[in-house]
């Protein structure tokens, strides 16, 4: 974890919390998803065209994540129609570094160091805490659809982290396998909206097509800052740093969509800067 690797994935959490809360700002989340895939694979397109073919190698992995990001998405759609941004964007993230660190070191014999690891912990416990401060709704129960719905989406960004992880690797290009990935993955909801929407589809974008599509750019270039990082480093720091995101879009959903955010949450970011610094430990 070099200081230029840690300053891209940083770069990268505050990148995918932004255009994280500009889909959220998007109603309806079908028309939002459909901005931002449309932008990647164009983004993706340019790249693909302006880097070598990832080597054969890299195909099932490049398969493989299209298909979990899909996932992904249609999973972060349910959780913003059901819960807050500042909620949901937080538990969705902080579920992926734990189950990250399990992946590689089973997939990728990436057995972290004991300061490695009590930095995973000590960073997620503290992304938990984000996430669970306030996490009852305003009646007497917890917002168990949403929960779900959020954990469901880290589940799916663990295991696109750790496909990717080893695709990159094997790809020989970064740049080319970000580009195939974001053509692949991208094409798929903007098509599913033109077959529900049909006509109406171009009317309902138009009010909202500068915002989409600049967050479709924001996500391409927050994950292949991840993938250039992820050919560094072992992929669980990276994994928790990335989530430092959370504090970002934590701060966004408390300034721009007037969630609360309030001590505890303060007190939880805390042990995520503490639980970095750990993982950052030359020991």
């Amino acid at each position: 974890m070099t200081p230029l690797v840690v300053a891209a994935v940083l770069l990268a959490a505050v990148t995918h919390a932004s255009w994280n809360a500009i889909a959220h700002g998007i109603r309806d989340q079908l028309l939002a998803f459909t901005l931002v895939g449309g932008g990647g694979a164009l983004c993706g397109a340019v790249l693909a065209g302006v880097s070598p073919l990832p080597a054969a190698g890299a195909w099932p992995f490049l398969l493989g994540s299209a298909v979990l990001h899909i996932v992904y998405q249609a999973l972060l759609m349910r959780s913003f129609q059901l819960g807050d941004f500042g909620q949901m964007y937080p538990i969705a993230r902080g579920t992926a570094p734990l189950v990250v660190t399990v992946l590689a070191a089973v997939f990728v014999h990436e057995i972290p160091g004991p300061w490695a690891l009590a930095g995973v912990a000590l960073a997620s416990a503290g992304l938990v805490g984000v996430a669970l401060w306030g996490i009852r709704g305003s009646g007497s129960h917890p917002q168990w659809p949403a929960l779900l719905a959020a954990v469901a989406t880290g589940l799916a960004i663990a295991s696109y982290t750790t496909v990717d992880g080893l695709g990159v690797r094997a790809s020989g290009t970064a740049l080319g396998y970000i580009g195939w990935l974001m053509i692949l993955e991208g094409i798929v909801i903007p098509a599913y909206a033109l077959a529900v929407r049909r006509g109406q589809l171009l009317t309902q974008l138009r009010p909202f097509a500068l915002r989409g599509l600049a967050g479709g750019v924001l996500s391409v270039f927050a994950y292949g800052l991840v993938l250039w990082a992820q050919t560094r480093a072992p992929l669980a720091p990276i994994a928790a740093l990335r989530e430092s995101s959370i504090i970002v879009g934590a701060a966004i959903g408390a300034l721009f969509f007037k969630e609360r955010f309030g001590a505890p949450r303060i007190a939880a970011a805390g042990l995520m800067v503490a639980g970095i610094a750990l993982m950052l430990h030359p020991g």
